[in-house]
């Protein structure tokens, strides 16, 4: 099922969230199925919780891979993610969001991070990664803490941004 977005504006997108119990596996197995539906129906290569009204610590990624000519994915699942380690030296890229239509800015991040986190079968993994990986898993970690990737931002190009998207919001 194709769940609907959440857009700037929403007060949930700025909420850090909750972590999420074993007990609600099935709902979030659930959850996850949905997730990934609507991130290829999007077109989009990262999706958290909040993005689609819920304030869990949950995201999914799906990021494309070129690889002799045919495109693979490293797809998984983030739950209750904690990152332990930003490494690395900064670097710019454009970023976009789901969540902010039509805004894409370059943003400093960090080139490595080393994460803790459940699976889908909520076995627990620690990983180092690095590059694109990187960039969209802190993207959408972001996301469970309540930050925007706008939120890096100079204070005036973030202004500019804001006026358009309050004329967005109307």
């Amino acid at each position: 099922m194709i769940l609907p977005l959440v857009f700037y504006g929403n007060p949930i997108l700025r909420t850090k969230c909750i972590e999420i119990d074993i007990s609600s596996r099935l709902e979030i197995d659930n959850l996850v199925k949905n997730m990934f539906e609507t991130i290829i129906e999007v077109k989009g290569i990262g999706l958290a919780a909040p993005q689609i009204g819920k304030n869990i610590r949950l995201f999914i990624v799906k990021i494309p891979l070129l690889n002799n000519n045919i495109i693979h994915y490293y797809s998984e699942v983030f739950i209750n993610a904690k990152i332990i380690k930003l490494k690395g030296k900064k670097y710019n890229f454009k970023e976009g969001c789901l969540s902010i239509p039509g805004i894409v800015e370059c943003v400093k991040r960090k080139s490595e991070i080393i994460i803790e986190y459940y699976n889908k079968n909520w076995n627990k993994k620690k990983k180092i990664l690095n590059g694109l990986f990187a960039r969209v898993i802190q993207h959408e970690y972001d996301h469970i803490e309540g930050k925007l990737f706008i939120d890096y931002l100079s204070i005036k190009k973030k202004q500019i941004i804001v006026n358009k998207l309050s004329n967005f919001i109307k």
